[in-house]
């Protein structure tokens, strides 16, 4: 019953009967502040008309620290995000004692990237702080697993035809010569080994990250900032970052530190697709060794017969290329089927990427083989 009551909130229909004391009565507090309330909205004159956490800063650090002492932190994150949708959180993000107060996560470095025009100097550095530790924590996660996937596609795209003893692909090389087979003394003649040379330290491939900066794409703009700059520390691997809404920002000579490509986006605006591929086309030197990875929901706003010609003409010059609706957590977002479409009818799937899953598809991508799509 005492769950029952903390999950109906009170009140007259609420039927338990129960009544809520010490940690549970300041849980239930904290849920009311946020959940108790319609969500703001505007009335004609562009103000709010519903209540909201409190007048003052002070009063929301409070509510935050609350919700941290009696919430785990994947809880915790998810009420920040609804405090931030429901109430008007964003623009108290502005203060620096807010910042402090906050647990830190990709949604909220999403917010104050967008907030960023907006910030005053004495709030800069403590948004820093928050993105930086959300990408140091985003990086220990997923850069030595992509690291090592990578590395290993690099190895094995490196065919040769007399392999070494320990460069022998043994599992390719039985598949190749099961025709070989003697049933009699149960093996296989290996007329034809297969195997692969060791990636050397020179590039051998080059990746083009090419991410849609609008306002929706917040989350899929920090995990490929990460990933970017992981890539870059790969010697075997150019890798160039361009942003883009409605124009287009290459931001590859910051990939050394992802917090500096995060505030060098601009989140929000329009689209347009099209010149951003124009962008990237012009700076592919070598086609059959490049991988262009382009996340975006394909809304576009610019010229989408060009860019359909684009993607067909880089895939035509042996680019292999790669459209991500989204790089994040959160499945699926809203995306223009009709785009999708024409992007599948040209052999280029579209389709949603978890973090986890980012380093399989590269590999694949890198090694010219089918991409592990996920299920719809």
């Amino acid at each position: 019953m005492r769950r029952w009551r903390l999950v109906l909130g009170g009140g007259d229909a609420e039927g338990t009967g129960r009544a809520l004391t010490g940690s549970d009565a300041a849980m239930d507090r904290a849920l009311a502040e946020l959940y108790g309330r319609e969500p703001r909205r505007a009335d004609a004159k562009g103000k709010d008309r519903a209540g909201g956490l409190g007048g003052s800063a002070p009063s929301v650090a409070r509510w935050l620290g609350d919700i941290r002492t009696y919430f785990p932190s994947s809880v915790v994150q998810v009420m920040q995000r609804d405090a931030i949708d429901r109430l008007g959180l964003a623009t108290l993000l502005l203060e620096p004692e807010m910042l402090d107060a906050v647990e830190p996560d990709v949604h909220l470095v999403g917010t104050l990237l967008s907030l960023d025009k907006a910030m005053p100097e004495t709030t800069r550095e403590s948004a820093r702080a928050v993105v930086r530790k959300v990408v140091d924590d985003l990086e220990k996660r997923l850069a030595t697993r992509t690291r090592a996937t990578l590395t290993g596609a690099l190895d094995r795209s490196a065919r040769i035809n007399r392999p070494r003893h320990r460069d022998i692909d043994w599992d390719r090389t039985i598949r190749a010569n099961l025709k070989n087979y003697l049933p009699e003394h149960r093996t296989v003649v290996p007329e034809r080994l297969v195997g692969h040379g060791r990636a050397s330290r020179a590039v051998r491939k080059e990746v083009v990250l090419c991410i849609d900066q609008s306002g929706s794409m917040a989350a899929s703009v920090v995990y490929a900032s990460v990933f970017g700059a992981v890539l870059a520390s790969m010697r075997s691997i150019a890798t160039r970052l361009v942003v883009f809404d409605t124009a287009v920002v290459d931001l590859t000579d910051r990939l050394d530190d992802p917090v500096d490509v995060l505030f060098g986006t601009r989140l929000g605006g329009g689209t347009d697709i099209n010149r951003a591929l124009a962008h990237c086309q012009a700076r592919i030197g070598r086609p059959a060794d490049t991988v262009v990875v382009l996340v975006s929901d394909l809304y576009e706003g610019g010229i989408r017969d060009e860019m359909l010609k684009r993607v067909a003409a880089m895939k035509a010059s042996g680019v292999q290329f790669v459209a991500l609706l989204a790089l994040s957590d959160e499945g699926a977002p809203a995306y223009d089927r009709d785009h999708a479409a024409a992007l599948a009818a040209l052999g280029v799937p579209a389709f949603a990427c978890t973090p986890d899953l980012f380093p399989e598809i590269m590999a694949a991508a890198l090694e010219k083989r089918p991409l592990p799509i996920p299920p719809a």
